[in-house]
Parts: structure tokens; C-alpha cells; sequence
């Protein structure tokens, strides 16, 4: 759960405001090692969204298509949910 400012102690609070109005370039990060090979990174390790279970009817044909690409058939949905992310990030960008 993330922590309000207000339960921090005051003074805490004052450095956090106050770093927060440096402009990025006089923040002193030299203590923080700069990572140049991300080849190890992996995505969603601490953000997980929130699901909502429904129900909902698709063509048998398309359940069938994914089931068939996904390794053993599992993760199936998954790749559903992300088809259907993929529409709706390109619907949203495209102009009506």
C-alpha cells in the first residue's frame, strides 16, 4: 500500500518538497550507478493492474486461434486481454 506524505515525519516532508522543486538537472545523482544493459529488465514485475472477471461470448474460432499460439495452450487469455489492449491504444491514438 502506498504510504500518504502526512504519515512521513515533517522534516522528511520538507526534503521531499524541496527535491521535488529542483529542476532535473541539478539533482545530484552521482551516488545511483546509470544502468547500460537492460538485457536482464523485466516488465510488470511490480505494477499488476487491476483485473475485472466477466463473462463474455467470443466466436469459437478466435478462442481456438489463441489457444493454438499460446505455449501449451496456456496464457491464452492473456494474449486475449493484450490483442484487445493493442486495439484500444491504436483506437485512441487514430483521429475519427
Amino acid at each position: 500500500m502506498k504510504k500518504d506524505m502526512t504519515e512521513l515525519p515533517p522534516d522528511v516532508q520538507a526534503q521531499l518538497r524541496a527535491l521535488e522543486a529542483l529542476p532535473d538537472d541539478q539533482i545530484d545523482t552521482t551516488d545511483v550507478p546509470e544502468i547500460l544493459d537492460w538485457s536482464d529488465a523485466r516488465r510488470g514485475v511490480f505494477y499488476r493492474p487491476v483485473k475485472k472477471q466477466i463473462t463474455i461470448r467470443l466466436d469459437a474460432d478466435i478462442v481456438a486461434w489463441f489457444k493454438a499460439h499460446a505455449p501449451g495452450g496456456r496464457g491464452y487469455q492473456t494474449d486475449i486481454n493484450g490483442a484487445l489492449r493493442e486495439h484500444v491504444h491504436r483506437a485512441s491514438r487514430s483521429p475519427e
